[in-house]
């Protein structure tokens, strides 16, 4: 049996900055407030919260005052730090610098031209990134989560589209041609802009994990449930090898029988921690020597 990980997989430099920023605060102070889960893999959060990160709603936010709150690599509305200003909540600022340069873009486009041209967000809707995206735009902005939600728009006035930033680039790809496509059935071809906003560490991820799938007999990909990213790379990894194994938690590699002759990579989103996936490694070699 061989058992190899994808080097290319674990977390994403935004995850990287988040989580090291949240340790040093914890090792310096032995507690820190975070908005959210500052990464969607409950494992990684079981770590960090032993080691004293408190995890808080927003409107748990709303309550607290003179503390210190940090604010993960998804990112936050303007609102979020008006409350913070309000309640002398002091902000740790971990948002991920494509996902900010991203909000910076939106609110620039918002306030340059308001109600004449529609905003359009491709992403999940509720998802944390998106949240922070649409409140650049007060709320105004127009939220597309799949091919389907297009009849939202309105094909008789300008509109531009965004991503978020972890969205699949061949689905992105899609729904340009799509609104395109109603805009010239319209009457209005040159109505519709779009900007290229999928962060291209993650369009690279897709491309080697892709490559990387087709190299065993079996694939085990690591990721938390909640993750946009791992959901979009487990379809990349199914796609191109179907002997793909979604895995949250060692206990469920239990339900997946291997020969001794099979080869297994192991990968998983940018999300992941490499720690779990050397664990899951570990645990499939351990269970293959009984």
């Amino acid at each position: 049996m061989r058992v190899e990980i994808d080097g290319n997989s674990g977390f994403c430099f935004g995850v990287i900055n988040a989580i090291k920023t949240a340790e040093e605060w914890l090792r310096s102070e032995g507690s820190l407030y975070c908005l959210g889960d500052i990464v969607h893999n409950s494992e990684e959060m079981q770590r960090l919260t032993a080691m004293g990160l408190q995890v808080i709603s927003h409107e748990e936010f709303r309550q607290l005052h003179n503390v210190r709150v940090l604010i993960r690599a998804h990112g936050e509305p303007p609102e979020t730090y008006q409350i913070a200003k309000s309640n002398g909540i002091e902000i740790i600022d971990a948002t991920c610098k494509v996902v900010l340069n991203l909000q910076k873009t939106i609110k620039r486009q918002f306030e340059e031209h308001g109600d004449d041209c529609q905003i359009l967000i491709f992403g999940k809707q509720g998802h944390a990134e998106v949240v922070g995206l649409l409140g650049q735009t007060n709320g105004a902005g127009l939220v597309l989560s799949s091919i389907n939600d297009i009849d939202k728009i309105d094909f008789h006035r300008p509109s531009h589209l965004f991503s978020q930033t972890t969205q699949g680039s061949e689905t992105y790809a899609t729904l340009i041609a799509k609104i395109g496509e109603r805009y010239s059935e319209n009457g209005h071809p040159n109505y519709f802009t779009y900007s290229d906003t999928i962060c291209h560490s993650v369009v690279n991820r897709a491309r080697q994990i892709e490559n990387f799938a087709q190299k065993f007999s079996h694939i085990i990909f690591v990721s938390g449930e909640k993750s946009s990213n791992g959901l979009y790379l487990y379809e990349i990894c199914k796609k191109s090898n179907p002997n793909t194994h979604f895995v949250t938690s060692l206990e469920q590699l239990s339900q997946i029988g291997f020969s001794d002759d099979d080869t297994i990579g192991i990968c998983g989103a940018t999300s992941t921690p490499m720690w779990l996936m050397e664990e899951v490694k570990n645990r499939i070699l351990k269970d293959a020597h009984k």
